[in-house]
């Protein structure tokens, strides 16, 4: 056997990981800040020395990348297995240090006792100090081996981190932020839904209680997987922490036979030194050179108008066409036509499953609509919801049997739905060949809105075995076989706005409903949630109706289409309410959007910290010669004048000219600053640190500035 390395050390530009191959099985000794030639393996390894304390071990079991039971670890097990022998107590020992590259590095540890093989994968991205990491178990006993819990990589983390922040929510009101201090015991979000979910999104960030969003230590972890998952963030006893993350299985769901494996999805990890709008950055930089396609990245976003909130379910083609042509003339650039088009879907109560055209609807098809929208300079866009069925349908009357259940128990009802057991391979060939059929019909469909409007209630396939695991994969390969066949048409994940997006699902599509709300005040926070760890240009963003349908809250059109603004853009509504006013705000602001898109989609997001009176944020190009910068009012503040807004982003010593570019009729009770400022130049030093003192306005007010270095 090839002599093992004492340690492994992956640079990025931001931050170094050094795994140390001393113990009998690796372990994270450092990650953080980028170490310079000075600091050395040794001297950390020596600084983190610890002793034996009273009545406890002497020599503590490590926090390896998966942490052991049967190695003496009484913290969570990265590995939870049985092979009804003695499995369960698995160890292993370090065998194999493979490095692929600069990069990339494989650790394979081999449990000869029990048979079983343990390989973790690390790949430190060199631009975006993004840590991919994932865990594979092999099975390389005769026995069956039951696998209850496969988490990826553990993560340590340093004893300065003492703030838990989470993602959680519900429909239409996702990505909220809770933040909790760090406790002895563990921090534990399970999701069992079946789908990413709404409520709980499999991410968390851990930080000091120094850091903001523009200086500090701080820590994202993010599991790119679309099924149920478990986070989990302990504070051991003797003062150790570390975050786990990891698929959450259901009893009896995985079984591996002789030589098979299981991989868990991959873990997202990046560090920042400099606060969470740098993390967010290193994250949006990922995701922008890693996970999105080429051809959808190197093309500009399309302004989207969707029927959805405009018609529900009353298709018309007369209406759809002048539709086109009004939102056409607004400078929208694709047409989606969402929920309604197919076999006898009035409603959400039935026809779910037969993904045909309504020929009572659509007597000569979607030929002439599809024709009538692209004679208007748009694209055309087509809902599916392909994994659900209505009991009222063709499919399900003929196929009662292709719907997960769990045999004695009564389905709950669901919005009138049922899951389609994807673990099947009949329902995977017969949903490839209906949407395929329409793809080929219909060659001019650009995109597809996949949605998926239920939890997993009762997830058991054909064979009465738990089908989450599969059904995930499953949704994948049958998304990825469309886009192989069908490789210019776009897939945007919806489940209901924001229940599944995460790094898996994006890794097979091009855009994410970021939340089935369109109500500017909600959006504002939803969408910042979001930012964390996702970029603009995947998160759909609409300008929806002037009394939102979900909250009723009565929103003016400059603040509706000023939170759009920094998204992939789009409309949502009926447009023959819009008053000539708000045609003529609309088309100046999809022409603004345009303009500055590729800004928007590209550069550096920074966030101002949170405070109670308004939601304020810039994206600067990285070279920091442009930037855009948001001012969004959403309560009165408690003085006569509201604090100064500091353009934080900017370089010192770069001079920029100053320009408000919306709304572009701005009524102001009296003078204020932007008469002063407005085309003048100033440097980036006294935008940043003094500041510009903002006018008093009404709650509901929208501001967003222009810089350009002179």
């Amino acid at each position: 056997m090839s002599q093992l390395p004492s340690f492994v050390q992956l640079n990025s530009r931001k931050a170094s990981l050094i795994v140390d191959c001393l113990t009998k099985t690796p372990s994270i000794l450092y990650w953080g800040k980028v170490l310079s030639v000075a600091s050395s393996v040794e001297m950390i390894r020596h600084l983190s020395t610890r002793q034996e304390v009273k009545c406890a071990v002497v020599v503590e079991a490590p926090i390896s990348l998966s942490p052991l039971n049967g190695q003496g670890f009484t913290g969570a097990p990265g590995i939870e297995i049985n092979n009804h022998d003695n499995a369960w107590s698995l160890g292993g020992e370090l065998t194999k240090v493979n490095q692929c590259n600069e990069q990339t590095v494989e650790f394979v540890s081999v449990d000869q006792i029990r048979k079983i093989e343990v390989v973790h994968t690390l790949h430190l991205d060199k631009q975006s100090s993004v840590l991919t990491a994932s865990t594979r178990i092999v099975n390389l006993a005769v026995k069956p081996l039951d696998v209850h819990w496969c988490a990826a990589p553990t993560i340590p983390v340093p004893d300065s981190i003492n703030k838990i922040l989470s993602f959680e929510g519900r429909w239409s009101n996702e990505f909220l932020r809770n933040e909790v201090d760090l406790f002895m015991g563990s921090f534990l979000r399970e999701n069992r839904k079946g789908k990413t979910s709404h409520d709980n999104f499999p991410g968390v960030v851990l930080h000091d209680d120094k850091t903001d969003e523009h200086s500090g230590n701080c820590y994202g972890f993010h599991l790119g997987w679309s099924g149920n998952h478990r986070t989990r963030v302990e504070h051991l006893p003797e003062g150790r922490n570390y975050a786990q993350l990891g698929e959450l299985l259901m009893p009896g769901e995985l079984t591996l036979g002789h030589g098979e494996s299981y991989q868990s999805p991959n873990l997202y990890v990046s560090f920042s030194d400099s606060g969470l709008s740098e993390l967010s950055q290193n994250f949006h930089q990922f995701v922008r050179s890693n996970l999105l396609r080429p051809e959808v990245k190197n093309k500009p976003r399309p302004i989207h108008f969707n029927t959805w909130e405009g018609l529900y379910f009353d298709h018309d083609m007369d209406t759809l066409k002048s539709l086109a042509q009004q939102v056409s003339q607004l400078g929208v650039e694709r047409f989606v036509l969402d929920d309604g088009w197919f076999n006898g879907r009035r409603g959400d109560a039935a026809g779910l499953g037969d993904w045909y055209v309504d020929k009572d609807i659509y007597p000569d098809g979607l030929g002439p609509l599809i024709d009538h929208v692209n004679d208007q300079g748009l694209e055309f866009g087509l809902w599916f919801e392909p994994e659900m069925v209505n009991p009222d349908s063709d499919l399900y009357r003929k196929h009662p049997e292709w719907a997960l259940a769990t045999e004695g128990n009564e389905q709950l009802e669901f919005r009138n739905q049922l899951v389609l057991d994807l673990t099947n391979s009949a329902v995977i060939d017969y949903l490839f060949k209906v949407i395929d059929d329409i793809l080929i019909e219909y060659p001019k469909i650009m995109y597809i809105k996949w949605d998926n409007n239920r939890d997993y209630n009762h997830p058991g396939n054909l064979l009465g075995r738990p089908a989450i695991h599969q059904q995930t994969l499953a949704f994948y390969k049958l998304v990825e076989s469309l886009k192989a066949k069908h490789p210019h048409v776009e897939i945007e994940s919806c489940a209901s706005g924001g229940g599944r997006v995460d790094y898996g699902v994006l890794s097979h599509t091009d855009r994410v409903w970021t939340s089935d709300s369109n109500d500017a005040l909600d959006r504002l926070s939803i969408q910042r949630g979001c930012s964390f760890f996702f970029p603009a240009e995947v998160m759909g963003a609409h300008v929806g109706p002037r009394d939102c349908h979900i909250t009723g809250r009565h929103i003016s059109i400059e603040m509706r289409a000023a939170v759009s603004f920094f998204g992939h853009m789009g409309i949502e509504m009926d447009p023959r309410e819009l008053t000539d006013h708000e045609i003529t705000a609309l088309s100046e602001i999809i022409s603004l959007h345009k303009k500055h898109r590729q800004l928007i989609h590209s550069g550096d997001l920074v966030r101002m910290n949170e405070n109670k009176f308004s939601v304020d944020f810039g994206i600067v190009k990285q070279d920091k010669s442009h930037a855009l910068f948001a001012y969004n009012s959403v309560n009165e503040v408690k003085r006569t004048n509201p604090d100064k807004y500091r353009f934080i982003g900017l370089d010192d010593d770069k001079s920029y000219q100053l320009n408000l570019i919306w709304p572009t009729d701005l009524k102001e009770f009296s003078p204020s600053v932007l008469a002063k400022v407005e085309g003048q130049t100033f440097s980036g030093e006294v935008l940043k640190q003094f500041g510009m003192q903002l006018p008093a306005f009404f709650p509901q007010t929208s501001l967003i500035f222009e810089l350009k270095q002179v």
